[in-house]
């Protein structure tokens, strides 16, 4: 029977180094994630990644193993050696498209082939190691806005009463021509960042769907919204009243940030009537 589970989370899995290298602080996070940040084992992982773009929403059905995608370049050698093997979840593959039908997405489709993509695997490498849980990949919509993610989340927060982690995983600020080998942290990123951490927390959502206009340096922050997407998709299965903690903050390559949070749903209050009796 699945336990349900309250919260969602959004992961900056930064750069694809996050999958060997020691010295990023994101790693240790991720490895502890289970043991200090969330011991609840769920019955399977739901993963929004920005780097599975389609024009509609598409769930990756696989059944047997999950291929391993190597979807980057010029790296070192043993990172394309790296597998993760973890089981599909045909089951949650349809029940996602399910949800989204009868959510008012009209057309949603499935992909029987598509493996995990690295926006995917590396992070639950790090968080579940032993690749026991089934997982399924949902992809963005970069033609979209905000507010279209965030509704495809209000249509998939019924997976958490069935034990199913939803996990966005993109960065908050994710551009890579700005990254540079030296110290600080640039001001437009630093600007974007801190914004971004104040909205969530005070649960200025709206402001957070439309963050083109909403947000300081939004544009240089994210020249393309992929990474950003994912977040709006696990703070809408959090629901509108999900109360967001900033659970990591790093930063690499002087713009890169690896700020990840976690949206934990809170029972919606009545309205306290007071009753005059004469």
């Amino acid at each position: 029977m699945a336990v349900p589970l309250k919260e969602t989370f959004f992961i900056s899995h930064g750069s694809p180094m996050l999958s060997i290298d020691d010295s990023l602080p994101a790693r240790h996070f991720l490895k502890s994630f289970k043991e200090k940040v969330f011991t609840q084992k769920p019955n399977s992982i739901l993963v929004i990644s920005g780097h599975w773009e389609t024009s509609e929403p598409t769930v990756n059905c696989i059944t047997g193993l999950n291929d391993t995608i190597h979807d980057f370049y010029n790296f070192p050698q043993q990172m394309y050696q790296l597998q993760y093997q973890a089981p599909g979840a045909p089951k949650l593959a349809k029940r996602v498209k399910e949800l989204l039908k009868s959510s008012g997405f009209k057309q949603v489709h499935e992909d029987d082939k598509r493996g995990l993509d690295h926006g995917a695997w590396v992070p639950l490498m790090l968080m579940y190691p032993e690749a026991d849980i089934p997982v399924c990949q949902l992809s963005v919509q970069t033609k979209k806005d905000g507010t279209h993610h965030f509704n495809i989340g209000k249509a998939l927060a019924p997976l958490k009463k069935e034990g199913v982690l939803i996990v966005g995983s993109g960065s908050a600020t994710h551009n890579l021509r700005a990254l540079r080998d030296v110290p600080g942290v640039a001001s437009w990123a630093m600007d974007f960042d801190n914004w971004l951490k104040e909205s969530l927390v005070n649960g200025r959502y709206e402001d957070v769907n439309n963050y083109m206009t909403k947000a300081p340096c939004a544009k240089i922050a994210h020249p393309y919204p992929d990474h950003l997407y994912p977040l709006h998709v696990a703070m809408g299965a959090a629901g509108g009243n999900a109360k967001a903690e900033l659970i990591h903050h790093s930063w690499s390559k002087h713009a890169l940030s690896y700020a990840s949070y976690k949206f934990d749903s809170q029972p919606k209050t009545t309205p306290r009537v007071n009753i005059i009796v004469d």
